[in-house]
């Protein structure tokens, strides 16, 4: 029996990363932006949730900030699993029947 975590407990990567990373370090989206060398509009769509997180993403914030980039790409991962699930009953895949 697997373990069923309600969806509202998976939290969007670049929403904790903005809450609990960027905000107390008081260090600006553009600031940010400019360290990472990405552009002001990915950084701020990443952090208000707009975008999901991607794997070079992760490891700039790992560089930067040394929080591991494979939590951070799980925690995405497991949000977006989450959401997906919200509306699993429209997917519609009947099981496969075996070959043999």
């Amino acid at each position: 029996m697997a373990l069923e975590m309600h969806p509202g407990l998976h939290v969007h990567a670049g929403d904790w990363l903005k809450t609990e990373i960027v905000e107390p370090t008081g260090m600006s989206v553009k600031a940010l932006a400019d360290h990472f060398g990405v552009s002001r509009q990915a950084m701020s769509s990443l952090l208000n949730s707009r975008t999901g997180l991607s794997a070079e993403m992760a490891i700039r914030f790992e560089k930067a900030f040394g929080v591991k980039a494979d939590t951070l790409l799980r925690m995405q991962s497991s949000y977006e699993l989450a959401q997906a699930r919200l509306h699993e009953a429209e997917i519609k895949v009947e099981k496969l029947q075996s070959a043999a």
